[in-house]
């Protein structure tokens, strides 16, 4: 550990680029992205979603970053980091998890103070409060609620939990054992062929959202009385509105 460690952040939008799209529409300001960050040390990333995961570097379940952030070098030992992962696995759970007040950003800040003692990027920390400082806060607030559910239920595809005691031993290549390594994999084969593909709310959700749009996009265009901006913006909010089970008035 002379040399140190490398200490990144990847940041994800969970949006898919919907955020930065729709944002203004939807919230009267504009949104980058809906960020999600994990830190990779060790080549591993670690991130909060139900519970401290960690995934090996680049394998996450949130695909490839939109940003790398380059946090510096860490001389703290990795048992010494996964003792401390051990002592705070408490506070970040399934049932602590918070969208706007205890969510992976926060355990990435968190993270990156205790192996560098530096903070994440404010913008990022602030995007819950952008959210609901917004004119439209109490119409989305439903649907974070909602997703909030999804997530402590488990719904989002999980990597593999933070289990630090847990040795995986590596096989060797003796041909005795070739046969039993074949039918492991012949077992597993079937087994994900008869396993349903593993749902992806947040996905399923954006294209929701998106189709819903485009159709009360069209059908107000089709009464030609109104611009296509002011008939975007007309249509995302009757949408977010629908969500939020209010009424519309328009």
């Amino acid at each position: 550990m002379e040399e140190g460690c490398k200490v990144v952040l990847n940041v994800y939008d969970l949006s898919n680029g919907l955020a930065k799209q729709f944002s203004t529409a939807f919230l009267g300001k504009p949104i980058e992205a809906v960020w999600h960050t994990g830190i990779e040390v060790y080549g591993t990333e670690y991130y909060f979603s139900g519970g401290i995961q960690q995934s090996p570097a680049g394998t996450t379940p949130f695909g490839t970053p939109l940003r790398v952030v380059d946090l510096g070098m860490t001389h703290i030992p990795k048992d010494i980091f996964e003792d401390y992962l051990k002592d705070i696995a408490p506070r970040y759970t399934a049932e602590t998890y918070s969208i706007l007040r205890h969510n992976c950003n926060n355990f990435s800040n968190e993270v990156a103070q205790f192996l560098l003692g530096v903070s994440i990027p404010e913008y990022i920390l602030n995007l819950p409060n952008e959210v609901m400082s917004s004119p439209m806060a109490p119409l989305i607030l439903p649907m974070i609620q909602q997703l909030e559910s999804t997530l402590k239920s488990g719904g989002v595809p999980q990597g593999p939990q933070f289990r630090p005691d847990a040795q995986v031993k590596s096989q060797g290549h003796n041909p005795s054992t070739n046969t039993n390594h074949n039918n492991t994999e012949k077992v597993q084969r079937e087994e994900k062929q008869t396993k349903p593909p593993v749902s992806d709310p947040l996905g399923d959700a954006r294209n929701k959202v998106q189709q819903e749009i485009m159709k009360e996009f069209t059908t107000i265009m089709a009464s030609g009385t109104i611009r296509a901006s002011e008939a975007a913006a007309l249509a995302t909010r009757r949408v977010m509105q629908k969500h939020g089970n209010l009424d519309v008035h328009t």
